[in-house]
């Protein structure tokens, strides 16, 4: 059985990328729902809809055990819900883990006071940071802002327009005592070396960038550990697949990109 990752574009395939550098042996299936991205402008009904339908695809079309929704849109508005009412009816033995949770505890152990978060509209509506950070550290300040504009660079391969519009972002944070930044979206590790060279030179100080590909691989491996039972059904035969349910040369282009590898194959799946 496999390991499911899901992202509402191709942003997740940042997330994918580094667990399958990290855990090369396993299985691993990549869905992109690229005909309806984004999710960050969508209502929490309409994203659940479609992360559901999404992740019903990839349990029974892609024969998955376990699937990281790598998208925090995703996961602040489907997981739980998803977790109490979809899994116990179809799938009670199969799991669901979302990127949230993870991101909470490296703030946590990293003994931040006050940080930043960068996110889609709906994650910072939701204030599902804030929430989670208090219920573990209710001192802690968190400043949130949406960064709409970022998805559709990276979805569209407009690199050239980002420096201005990170930095319009970035400037929200002047004033505050922030020592890090969330890139609370998997799509904005796209640009976490741009996002801290800019937060430099905006802030005049440097802050931390809290990019989620590089702690969700270990908490991963963390939770596999605790659940051998769930770790015992994957299989190991180091095979990959990338899918998106909309295709085209710049999707392809993109995903060869965020990928950092040139061979891999996407293909267009119908779900």
């Amino acid at each position: 059985m496999n390991i499911g990752t899901f992202d509402s574009g191709l942003g997740g395939l940042v997330i994918t990328r580094a667990l399958i550098e990290a855990m090369p042996e396993y299985n691993f299936c990549y869905l992109g729902d690229t005909a309806r991205v984004p999710y960050g402008n969508r209502s929490k009904e309409t994203v659940y809809n479609y992360t559901k339908n999404c992740i019903d695809y990839l349990f029974k079309k892609k024969n998955c055990k376990l699937i990281i929704i790598a998208c925090n849109t995703a996961t602040f508005a489907a997981l739980r819900r998803l977790q109490q009412e979809y899994l116990p009816q179809n799938f009670p033995d199969r799991r669901i883990l979302g990127v949230i949770v993870p991101t909470i505890e490296e703030i946590i152990n990293k003994n931040y006071s006050s940080v930043g978060l960068l996110a889609t509209q709906g994650t910072v509506s939701s204030d599902v940071y804030g929430i989670e950070l208090r219920k573990r550290k209710d001192d802690i300040k968190l400043y949130s802002y949406p960064a709409p504009l970022l998805v559709p660079l990276i979805e569209n391969n407009a690199d050239e327009f980002a420096e201005l519009i990170i930095e319009s972002y970035v400037k929200k944070f002047v004033g505050s005592d922030i020592q890090a930044i969330i890139l609370g979206c998997t799509h904005y590790p796209h640009y976490k070396t741009q996002i801290g060279q800019i937060a430099m030179k905006v802030l005049g100080r440097k802050v931390d960038i809290i990019s989620q590909d590089e702690f969700v691989p270990q908490s991963l491996k963390n939770y596999l550990s605790r659940h051998p039972e769930i770790e015992r059904d994957l299989s190991k035969d180091s095979s990959y697949s990338f899918e998106i349910t909309d295709i085209n040369d710049s999707y392809i282009a993109q995903a060869k990109s965020m990928f950092k590898d040139e061979s891999i194959t996407v293909e267009k799946v119908d779900i």
